[in-house]
């Protein structure tokens, strides 16, 4: 028996859930609510002491960290391959998983936590906020959060968070100019770990910082069209919820422009 613990706006989440729809595998999807911060309950956090999601419970046993939980589903159910038996490509495979769960991820979050997840903690006391906020496990990541509370997009984390994205982005593009997915001819968890995080770019209407590079807008297209891509994301997001996702990206805009814009310049 397989179930999910998951968030339909998570990238992390949406990874695992590309991974089951490729796998076409069934399995039971528990929901936690991030903006309550239901992730650091006293529950979730016996199942997964860095509350976070997804946590992948296989027959009764717990796997965290979606990276390792997409490796794992790979690996336990293996009618679709999703790694190259190749040990370079399934290295070069890895380097980008990495580089989602040390730079992407924590970029992503910056960007979209002050936008969707802090309205909800604003209409709390203070007191309530930083009760919650001493409740995250990681250090880094709890800073973070107090000082996207606090500051919202005018945290400093968003300059950094900016570069991240625009650096990757123009990584990707020179990849892509070799071969049609993130290393080489068949989709695999490379492209998987990558994709939710321009959904990001999308729900929030951020096109832009993909103008100049036309490999990366194609491959999303191509990813977004795949059937696994409809099943595990693109049905989570009603039509009133991207309009919602779009306007609030497009009132955020003119900070990430300015960022865009700044870096730039110093080029």
């Amino acid at each position: 028996m397989l179930e999910l613990y998951t968030h339909p706006m998570s990238p992390c989440a949406q990874k695992a859930r590309i991974v089951l729809a490729e796998k076409q595998l069934s399995w039971t999807a528990h929901h936690v609510d991030l903006a309550e911060k239901e992730n650091l309950t006293p529950e979730y956090l016996a199942l997964n002491p860095l509350g976070v999601v997804p946590t992948l419970v296989h027959d009764g046993r717990p796997v965290i960290e979606s990276s390792i939980i997409c490796e794992y589903l790979d690996d336990a159910f293996q009618s679709t391959r999703l790694s190259p038996t190749d040990p370079y490509a399934r290295a070069q495979m890895r380097f980008w998983m990495k580089h989602v769960d040390n730079k992407l991820h924590p970029s992503c979050g910056t960007l979209q936590w002050p936008l969707v997840m802090r309205p909800s903690l604003m209409k709390k006391s203070e007191a309530e906020r930083q009760q919650l906020l001493e409740k995250i496990p990681e250090k880094p990541r709890r800073e973070r959060q107090k000082r996207l509370v606090a500051m919202g997009l005018e945290a400093p984390d968003v300059v950094d968070a900016v570069s991240v994205y625009r650096k990757t982005i123009v990584e990707m593009e020179t990849a892509l100019a070799e071969h049609p997915w993130m290393i080489g001819t068949e989709f695999s968890l490379a492209d998987i770990c990558l994709a939710p995080y321009f959904q990001t770019i999308q729900q929030f209407g951020w096109q832009q910082m993909l103008v100049d590079c036309p490999q990366v807008s194609d491959w999303f297209a191509r990813c977004r069209d795949r059937p696994s891509y409809q099943e595990a994301v693109a049905q989570d997001f009603s039509d009133e919820l991207l309009q919602d996702l779009y306007s609030k990206g497009q009132q955020a805009w003119p900070i990430i422009e300015k960022h865009l814009q700044t870096q730039a310049s110093h080029r």
